[in-house]
């Protein structure tokens, strides 16, 4: 079996172009080595492709279900490969010290956890949304709030949830119904349905701490009277919550984690004498969003890199079974008796396995840089933090959206790949894509996110993140063309830029945001083919002329990226530009 991540590909992306390494000496890393680094690496691959990767397919074939005690059942193998994932302390990767954290920089937390994504994409989700619901609280909660559920989050003991989607309200959560009464001693009694909640029922952990949004009293109508709670499975002195697990819904793919209806306050358990389940206000009242927004734009980043891991996944498992399997001749070979070739030896595979290379590679380029961009704002100056915090926020909805839908792309040529038999479940593409389809759906679908982009990002404070980006994407532009090598690349990136910078003033050139807002997901699209433009332009100045088949992969999925998929772009930019209005004016009783 292949791999599921390349190590010579995160070696090269870490070390080699992003200079990790040299995050060693600022303060918060100076315990860190290149050698500590490593050793986490290690560690994850090992245990990934020993303890999630061969259980992958048996969580598939036995998803989870509710026994007779009323109690969720997952296969043992799932439950034991977790307790080795807590005891080995990866869950405490980028956590502070004070907090019981290895105090890791994020890229290299990031990077270690592609390995149990790509290996395990359903298994690996219980241990990362605790990681995100307990740096939401580390930030925002009170001292109390930290030690009584952060702290053992961080252990690996409590497992965590975001709970914002409802069975009427998706993504629209301005129309959420959950309401959350205050009461005497500070606390709040919730009551309200939530659907849709990853990892929300489990045993896997001694508690489940939910982060819940709701509407306290006093609050204004849609999204600015929402408030966040915490709304624990288990209250601190063990007694159970009023939090019920109504069902299991079944999926398309990532069937072992489990995803849920909960109902809070609806008498299945009661605490107390209050009807409602027990809540604790993070922050502020009417805040809740903003607060919700840290763990949601981790999350975004977070989807990004599993689309980009099991998009990277199916690479490998097709790039493989291309090299081994044979059939056919070379179009120029008249002698019928000759013997069959690799495929991987056929142009139109190597077309589809380039494609896949530029896709899961570029997307992965993406990830740990959006990933540094993290580390930056947390260690740098005021004027670096304020600097990638800036671009960070314009490049959030590329780096969710862009992978989830190439990514996705990529399974699907890995199953085309592999012909028939990736069609069945005898071989991993299959799985891949079913687990990877959700991507493009969670977390804002790429619609939400072109209007992100769009109608927010590139607009905000006249334009300055368009601008910053621009300015660091002309930097490379203008190291590339300085080289005989990349000049020609640097060009053509500098050409979509510029049209992306004029499509952008066009689309708003009406003042109407029906009109500019009507291609968005297409403006997105664009964007993200142009990004990715400049992470493999990166990365070609990192490999300068450095020698060796990795290093010639690296240039012919460049290649490939700059001849094949950037020029895409010209049409996308011009439909935008034009205001064409064939969504906007079509009347649903056409459709």
């Amino acid at each position: 079996m292949a791999a599921p991540l390349s190590r010579r590909d995160l070696e090269f992306l870490l070390y080699e172009w992003l200079d990790a390494e040299a995050l060693t000496a600022r303060t918060r890393f100076q315990e860190h080595s290149r050698e500590t680094f490593d050793a986490v690496l290690e560690l994850s691959e090992d245990l990934a492709t020993k303890r999630f990767a061969p259980v992958n397919k048996l969580g598939d074939q036995h998803e989870p279900y509710v026994g007779e005690d009323g109690k969720v059942v997952l296969p043992a193998e799932i439950t034991s490969g977790i307790a080795e994932f807590v005891k080995a302390g990866l869950t405490a990767g980028s956590f502070d010290e004070a907090l019981g954290g290895m105090q890791l920089p994020t890229v290299i937390s990031r990077a270690s956890s592609a390995w149990f994504q790509a290996a395990n994409a359903a298994m690996s989700s219980y241990a990362f949304l605790t990681v995100g619901n307990a740096n939401l609280l580390a930030e925002y909660g009170t001292p109390e709030q930290i030690d009584t559920w952060v702290r053992p989050m961080v252990e690996g003991r409590f497992f965590g949830t975001m709970c914002l989607s409802e069975p009427q309200a998706g993504s629209s959560l301005a129309d959420i119904t959950t309401k959350a009464q205050p009461q005497s001693d500070g606390s709040y009694r919730i009551t309200g349905t939530k659907m849709w909640i990853s990892a929300g029922e489990h045993e896997l952990s001694e508690n489940i701490v939910h982060l819940v949004l709701a509407k306290a009293p006093g609050g204004e109508p849609g999204v600015k009277g929402i408030s966040l709670f915490i709304v624990p499975k288990y209250l601190a002195d063990g007694t159970r919550n009023d939090v019920a697990l109504v069902g299991l819904n079944h999926k398309m793919g990532n069937r072992a984690t489990t995803n849920t209806l909960l109902n809070f306050g609806d008498g299945t358990h009661t605490p107390t004498d209050i009807p409602g389940a027990v809540g604790y206000l993070v922050g502020a009242e009417h805040r809740g969003l903003s607060y919700m927004f840290k763990m949601m734009n981790e999350a975004r980043i977070g989807v990004g890199f599993l689309a980009t891991a099991l998009g990277y996944a199916g690479y490998q498992a097709s790039l493989e079974y291309a090299k081994v399997r044979t059939q056919g001749r070379p179009v120029d070979q008249k002698d019928p008796a000759s013997k069959p070739i690799p495929i991987v030896e056929h142009s139109d595979v190597k077309r589809m396995l380039l494609a896949q290379k530029s896709y899961v590679e570029g997307a992965l380029a993406l990830e740990l840089y959006c990933s540094k961009l993290v580390d930056l704002q947390q260690t740098g100056s005021d004027e670096e933090q304020a600097r990638a915090g800036l671009l960070l926020d314009v490049l959030t909805p590329i780096a969710k959206s862009w992978p989830s839908q190439w990514c996705l792309e990529a399974n699907s040529l890995a199953i085309q790949v592999h012909g028939g038999y990736g069609y069945t479940k005898e071989f991993d593409v299959e799985q891949y894509y079913r687990d990877n389809r959700l991507n493009p759906i969670h977390e804002g679908t790429h619609g939400i996110h072109g209007l992100d982009l769009l109608g927010r990002k590139v607009v905000m404070a006249d334009g300055a993140g368009l601008a910053l980006l621009t300015d660091t994407v002309g930097a490379t532009i203008d190291r590339a063309i300085a080289e005989p090598d990349t000049a020609a690349f640097g060009e053509q990136l500098r050409t979509a830029v510029d049209h992306l910078v004029a499509t952008t003033a066009a689309a708003w050139s009406t003042g109407d945001p029906a009109v500019a807002l009507a291609n968005a997901t297409t403006y997105l699209e664009a964007a993200g083919h142009i990004v990715v433009a400049w992470m493999w332009l990166e990365q070609l100045l990192a490999v300068g002329a450095k020698t060796g088949n990795f290093y010639d992969g690296k240039r012919a999925a460049a290649r490939y990226f700059f001849g094949y998929e950037l020029p895409k772009t010209r049409t996308q930019l011009e439909l935008v530009a034009a205001l064409d209005r064939t969504t906007l004016d079509t009347d649903p009783a056409w459709l």
